[in-house]
């Protein structure tokens, strides 16, 4: 018998006894940090994590350039295995441009870019290593082969442009939630980004966003309202017959950002049946704090960038710019970023950056505020997402050592790394099953 694991065992057993299934309560019993990392180790050897929102970039996906190797991104293959991440929600993102014909088909062709990339990654570069999830059998079936999984999310409507018979097209691809917007309003939905000047173009839904969520709920895809408005919100809540995600957002009484969910919003969560993925977006889970930090990390920033002669953009001059001078800004942005990494590890050692028990405190808010079966967990990593002790997936265990300090128990553990986003997609499967069978 292995003395030391029966005794670690022993004590996460004591920590459930204690701290009981719905009651958080932060460190009540003292671990050290080698104790916690055990306990982590163990619940998490025993439970599936899913992270909700990971951007990529199609560069990273090339039979050259992939995902099997570490490269300068914060998810690839090998980070999730170091870290015990088992499910990366990869995200068809595509940003807003003009609401008009070359807009959408532009859109659609980046979409579909996006698709393609990740349908390699599973079936061409690594299928004896990660492979596309439809459904909860899938993502189960997939872990029990020690594999990894990858699912597929939309990020803005926009790409399906005005053609309805993109919904089925995008979830015949693998597409299983998709917001309606992003930054700015699209054709289907307003965005969060309104509540910067009060201006709005569709007063929450259009009659096209409308049609989009019926069918939406026909094929048993879930609805993600993270970047629309929250009048939009409302009225998905009052349209749609299935349960509803936000698949990277956080709670607004904590930070005050339109990115984030208040009070009323969490509860309409709640009332719909309807799961909240946490995000660790420093920027969203502190908004004060994080500005703070990033005055220094921009002062460290602007030295390498004018080192380089690359000139910083606002967003104003930054929207001017053709596609292919906005995406020659990016990479460059990307590389002088990572190579001020370690002058910014050193900055963390004396600074105070957005971390682990800032990110966690939005569980707990959200866990008290709307219970433990609404709340799940997200990164946004590669599209703006990472905190400190938790800044790419390699660091996944960090988040689980969080929650056990706090006294979540393993069952409770599950749930929040994805046992209730699975228990949605079940639920919104479910009733696109019926509304078929009707429909025949």
């Amino acid at each position: 018998m292995n003395i030391k694991k029966s005794i670690t065992s022993f004590s996460l057993l004591l920590t459930i006894l204690v701290y009981g299934q719905n009651t958080p309560v932060s460190n009540t019993i003292q671990y050290t940090d080698a104790e916690l990392t055990q306990m982590a180790k163990e619940i998490q050897d025993q439970i599936i994590t899913i992270d909700t929102h990971c951007d990529f970039d199609l560069e990273n996906f090339t039979s050259k350039i992939n995902y099997t190797q570490d490269i300068n991104s914060q998810v690839n293959l090998p980070k999730m295995r170091k870290g015990g991440l088992d499910v990366a929600w990869l995200i068809v993102y595509t940003g807003q441009e003009a609401l008009n014909a070359n807009g959408y088909k532009e859109a659609h062709e980046n979409a579909m870019d996006k698709f393609k990339a990740i349908h390699r990654l599973c079936e061409q570069y690594a299928p004896d290593e990660i492979a596309l999830a439809l459904n909860s059998d899938d993502v189960k079936r997939i872990h029990n082969q020690g594999k990894l999984v990858a699912m597929i999310g939309i990020e803005n409507g926009y790409s399906i442009g005005t053609d309805i018979n993109n919904v089925k097209k995008f979830y015949d691809l693998g597409g299983r939630y998709m917001s309606l917007a992003h930054q700015g309003h699209s054709q289907l939905s307003d965005s969060n980004t309104g509540e910067l000047d009060d201006t709005w173009l569709n007063n929450g839904l259009s009659s096209l966003g409308k049609e989009v969520i019926s069918e939406m709920n026909k094929y048993g895809m879930m609805i993600d309202i993270s970047h629309p408005s929250k009048e939009a919100m409302r009225q998905i809540i009052e349209l749609t017959k299935a349960p509803i995600i936000a698949s990277h957002s956080s709670a607004r009484a904590l930070s005050d950002h339109s990115r984030n969910l208040d009070d009323e919003q969490l509860e309409w969560i709640k009332k719909n049946g309807g799961v909240v993925q946490t995000v660790a977006f420093a920027g969203y889970v502190d908004v004060e704090k994080n500005a703070k930090y990033q005055e220094l990390v921009n002062q460290i920033f602007s030295k390498a960038a004018e080192k380089e002669g690359f000139k910083m953009l606002n967003q104003e001059e930054y929207n001017k710019l053709s596609k292919a001078e906005a995406e020659d800004f990016r990479k460059n942005f990307n590389r002088i970023r990572y190579s001020i990494q370690p002058q910014v590890k050193e900055l963390q050692k004396t600074a105070d950056p957005v971390n682990v028990a800032d990110f966690v405190d939005h569980i707990d808010y959200m866990v008290n505020k709307i219970g433990i079966d609404h709340v799940g967990i997200s990164s946004d990593f590669d599209g703006g997402g990472g905190i400190y002790g938790w800044e790419d997936a390699s660091e996944t265990l960090n988040v689980t050592k969080e929650l056990v300090k706090r006294g979540y128990s393993k069952a409770e553990i599950e749930k929040l790394w994805g046992g209730n986003l699975l228990a949605v997609m079940d639920k919104v499967q479910f009733v696109a099953k019926e509304i078929q069978s009707v429909n025949r």
